[in-house]
């Protein structure tokens, strides 16, 4: 079944790249680059976004790939399947790059080798990790109540001191709120596999605060874009989200107890790694290069890039 489970966590991951490369594509096309002294973006502006063809095609691959990401939940630990979705960022590139019709630079390739490498060998010392028990009564609350905190305190501290820091508050808020929901949909897994009924109040409960976290999550994200390049959004989302799911899922399921600590140094170097290579890609894609040309030269406004990664 784990075998079935990283299948199925590389097609959320391809999934939710191409759902990045057609959203991000609209968002350009409609408002051009970010404006860092919006404060937070409107549901009319969302709504506008919304209407466009272009970009109802990318929430469809995100919402298929949020169902295969779920059913690969159900079949493997978060430790296994949660570090995959990094292998969207290198996807989302090289999908642009083929709509471009542009080869991507030795930087990016060094950034999609580092990036494939960690988590190639981040799954294969993951693979004997132990599946992990559903939490004990009383014990998932807690977990919600700590972590949703986390959650308000970063985004709220974003949307009022703006710029820079806002991008990365509201970005790293985003990412945690996702990897909770990750770790709340395992949670509710676990139970059902238990033989718990779907409708008793903790699966009901547990189910309500993953479908509030993924609300929340999304909304953040969106408020993060205008405050900043997307390269800051794209690393804050890839680093945070899966680290948040992984450790979650050793605290309150118990997975990968019987790890041994060579293993976890293996597993933090490869985690490194990929971060490495994620955060070379962020910085040298089409889309921050041109950000960061705007920047050093607000004169000079660049055209909107059409099918970029975010």
């Amino acid at each position: 079944m784990q075998a079935t489970a990283v299948a199925l966590a590389v097609l959320g991951a391809a999934l939710f790249a191409g759902a990045a490369v057609l959203q991000h594509r609209e968002v350009a096309d409609l408002y051009g680059a970010p404006d860092p002294r919006e404060r937070v973006m409107s549901l009319r502006r969302l709504g506008r976004i919304a209407r466009r063809p272009g970009w109802l095609a990318g929430f469809g691959l995100a919402a298929g790939g949020t169902i295969v990401h779920a059913l690969a939940l159900a079949l493997a630990p978060l430790r296994l399947v949660q570090p995959i979705g990094v292998l969207a960022v290198p996807v989302a590139v090289l999908l642009s790059s083929l709509r471009l019709r542009r080869a991507p630079g030795r930087s990016v390739l060094l950034g999609v080798a580092l990036t494939m490498a960690g988590v190639a060998v981040f799954v294969g010392a993951s693979v004997s990790a132990t599946s992990g028990n559903p939490p004990p009564p009383g014990s998932t609350l807690p977990t919600i109540l700590v972590v949703g905190s986390v959650v308000l305190a970063l985004g709220t501290a974003g949307l009022a001191i703006g710029g820079w820091l806002r991008c990365v508050a509201c970005a790293t808020a985003g990412a945690t709120a996702f990897g909770l929901l990750s770790a709340l949909m395992r949670v509710v897994f676990q139970e059902l596999a238990r033989g718990t009924q779907w409708y008793d109040p903790q699966v009901l409960g547990t189910a309500a605060c993953a479908v509030a976290a993924l609300v929340l999550g999304g909304w953040l994200v969106q408020q993060a874009y205008p405050a900043g390049p997307p390269e800051v959004v794209v690393a804050c989302l890839t680093v945070v989200d899966p680290i948040v799911a992984v450790l979650l899922g050793a605290v309150l399921l118990g997975e990968g107890a019987d790890t041994s600590v060579g293993t976890w140094f293996l597993l933090g170097a490869a985690a490194l790694a990929a971060a490495a290579g994620v955060l070379v890609l962020a910085r040298l894609h089409p889309d921050a290069v041109a950000a960061r040309a705007a920047r050093s030269n607000p004169s000079r406004l660049p055209e909107p890039s059409r099918g970029t990664a975010q």
